[in-house]
């Protein structure tokens, strides 16, 4: 409810020509130019960029989803308001179920549902076991706010030596998600929001985060 209201009340409309995820072509079929790091842009982080989409090599939303005409979404985050609350059933219904960060499903399917659609993280949010509280089809998307972040996810992608240096937290060491559905969000999505929605600096304040991730998710679908 919160964030319906906060997007009707800013009358915004995008026509989004760009895809929601990376694509390895894009840095060779077409000139990428961008102005901005992360996490507004990918300047500097082209090469690393390279490496992780090589070895994804998937970039596309499931096929049902993008033959759909009009699309239903919601957004599971992991507090405890939504515990007790018996919408498991509600949540599966929709077309398109986001989860952040590692919000938990199994034990909770009563409550938040189990079906996963996309699952929006970044290191320090993901958890070693994808598979644990994911559907076999879940695609992982990675929301890249640093150079460390891709770095992280080339060392998971090609059995690195982890550096864990340059996080807030320390990301998994080992994380058994696969790699064909791993996506990367393009940092377009971000700009966007943070420039044109709420005019957030690049040092957002604590409060102006919480609006920049719901928003962020409105403009994905």
């Amino acid at each position: 409810m919160e964030c319906d209201g906060k997007w009707e009340s800013l009358n915004f409309k995008i026509n989004k020509t760009t895809k929601l995820f990376l694509k390895l072509e894009d840095f060779f079929w077409r000139k990428y130019v961008s102005q901005q790091p992360l996490p507004y842009g990918i300047k500097g982080s082209e090469l690393m960029l390279l490496k992780v989409l090589s070895a994804t090599k998937s970039y596309d939303m499931p096929a049902h989803i993008e033959s759909l005409e009009c699309r239903t979404c919601v957004v599971v985050g992991n507090g405890f308001a939504i515990k007790n609350t018996s919408l498991g059933r509600v949540i599966n219904n929709y077309d398109v179920v986001i989860r952040l960060n590692d919000a938990p499903v199994r034990g909770y399917e009563e409550d938040v549902g189990n079906k996963t659609t996309l699952r929006i993280f970044y290191p320090e949010s993901a958890s070693s076991n994808p598979r644990l509280h994911n559907e076999e089809d879940t695609l992982m998307v990675l929301v890249p706010f640093k150079p460390d972040d891709l770095r992280w996810l080339k060392e998971i992608l090609y059995d690195e030596k982890r550096v864990r240096k340059g996080f807030w937290k320390p990301p998994p060491l080992i994380w058994l998600g696969q790699s064909s559905k791993v996506r990367v969000l393009d940092p377009y999505f971000m700009q966007q929001t943070a420039n044109k929605l709420l005019q957030v600096p690049l040092a957002p304040k604590k409060g102006q985060v919480r609006d920049f991730f719901c928003l962020v998710t409105r403009l994905i679908l």
